[in-house]
């Protein structure tokens, strides 16, 4: 396994050879830095750190802008681990040319926040159909979240209103539709979670 970090710039939609539609998002892909290399024998497991999206050096902190310059790194904004199955080094430059077209990928993101939201939003509820008889306030409402004396509680996991979105989502098996090497772009079939220029995890 490999992957990279990208920003999600937006959204496309490409024709198939069948004259279909397809939507697709466009992802600037790398290029990312090496920045460590943690092996089995001095970590306890193996993973590639690796840094994305240069910044100014003066919004780092000492310790991490020296361990970047060990690696022969920018100032970065996004540092991330992955699992690898690869021979790289510290330093190494990885960019979108590790993918190609009709790979498939799993890309990692977070959600777009939706604040808090009912139950109808939130877990797809019908609430009340019919409004008669005085219910003139229940038309989204949750309705029973348990029963009486026993258990005298609501069970863990009660759907109910809450905060929606804002959370770490995995969409797997999207497949490369186009790259872009000269642009570190990659366009990819279906939506990625999060918004544009937020930032993403593409693994294959």
């Amino acid at each position: 396994m490999v992957g990279l970090i990208g920003k999600k710039i937006g959204m496309t939609s490409m024709f198939s050879e069948e004259g279909k539609n397809i939507p697709c998002t466009i992802i600037e892909a790398g290029p990312c830095t090496v920045t460590q290399v943690k092996t089995l024998e001095s970590d306890g497991y193996s993973a590639l750190q690796i840094a994305f999206d240069n910044q100014k050096d003066s919004r780092l902190s000492k310790a991490l802008l020296g361990h970047l310059k060990k690696a022969g790194a920018p100032a970065s904004k996004k540092i991330v681990e992955i699992s690898f199955n690869s021979d790289f080094s510290m330093g190494d430059t990885l960019n979108v040319d590790l993918f190609t077209e009709g790979d498939f990928v799993t890309v990692v993101g977070n959600s777009k926040g939706k604040g808090f939201q009912g139950v109808v939003k939130r877990h797809g509820f019908a609430g009340v159909g019919d409004a008669t008889h005085g219910q003139h306030n229940r038309l989204r409402a949750p309705g029973s979240i348990g029963a009486a004396s026993y258990p005298a509680r609501v069970f863990k996991g009660m759907r109910m209103a809450g905060q929606m979105g804002n959370a770490r989502v995995k969409v797997e098996n999207l497949q490369v539709m186009r790259v872009m090497s000269e642009k570190n772009i990659m366009i990819v079939k279906g939506a990625v979670p999060g918004a544009k220029n937020s930032y993403i995890i593409i693994e294959k």
